[in-house]
């Protein structure tokens, strides 16, 4: 985002300051949460290499022993869960962040929000990380839901009368939405 496309939107300078913080924050807490996965990514893989170098060192000095060759079997079971489920948490860990990217880029207001209305079993990831099964639900979303979307501001439509023809129901919930987030950022 930059200030110059802003500004041919026709937003005002202190808008502009604003909206630009707001994105740096965004931005910033994205980029907190992938050093902070990265950083469990590579302990994880640390500790799992070092556990499969203890194994083998201890599996060459006990090949006679049954009790102990049983122990370690039994150990060698025990890690093959371990590992399992370590890689299911960071294929679970990996599909989270891949979706809240896609919701963001769909210029979804509160991904939190929007992640409780998606039908979770029917999103995966293929072999090459792309979503399966989010963009038809993200399209329902917006016909459905479509005040958890940011499409732009509109302009208030003013009769000749000076009277209000009717509602417009997505933009009476996006105007609730964005005061209740000036008056959120206001009380912090």
């Amino acid at each position: 985002m930059k200030r110059e496309d802003l500004e041919k939107l026709g937003l005002s300078g202190d808008v502009i300051d604003k909206v630009i913080i707001m994105h740096g924050e965004d931005v910033n807490a994205i980029k907190a949460k992938s050093t902070e996965l990265e950083e469990t990514n590579k302990s994880l893989t640390e500790q799992i290499t070092n556990r499969d170098k203890d194994l083998k060192k201890l599996q060459k000095q006990v090949k006679d022993n049954d009790d102990v060759s049983s122990q370690l079997k039994d150990l060698q079971d025990k890690y093959k869960q371990d590992t399992a489920k370590l890689n299911d948490q960071l294929s679970q860990t990996k599909l989270n962040n891949a979706i809240d990217q896609s919701l963001t880029q769909s210029k979804v207001r509160n991904t939190k929000a929007a992640k409780a209305l998606l039908n979770m079993d029917n999103i995966k990831l293929d072999e090459q990380d792309n979503l399966i099964g989010l963009d038809e639900q993200v399209k329902e979303l917006k016909q459905s839901d479509a005040y958890l979307f940011d499409e732009g501001s509109k302009q208030p439509y003013t009769p000749a009368n000076g009277q209000p023809t009717g509602n417009n129901e997505t933009q009476t919930m996006t105007n609730i939405f964005t005061k209740g987030l000036v008056n959120n950022n206001d009380n912090n």
